[in-house]
């Protein structure tokens, strides 16, 4: 581990002290996990008022408007899916 923090702290000019946060908060989390299925990226046109409601949701939700975009999509899929 301390390896690990001198060479954080050289790479990203993070002093030792901050880099050993780093550290022991990632091994609080736990290793990684990997995206079930790569994303890609997709332009989407909507009314401003809508795009202006969704990022307000989002800052005050605190989950990204692409989360909120696909929970959305997923939900209705699966609804769509499920009626037919």
């Amino acid at each position: 581990m301390a390896e690990a923090a001198v060479t954080l702290s050289r790479n990203f000019g993070l002093s030792r002290r901050q880099a050993y946060r780093y550290l022991e908060e990632a091994q609080l989390d736990g290793p990684p996990s990997a995206p079930a299925e790569a994303s890609i990226t997709i332009t989407l046109k909507m009314p401003a008022s809508l795009a202006r409601d969704l990022r307000v949701h989002a800052v005050h939700s605190g989950v990204t408007t692409s989360e909120i975009v696909r929970r959305a999509i997923s939900a209705f899929l699966s609804a769509t899916h499920e009626h037919g």
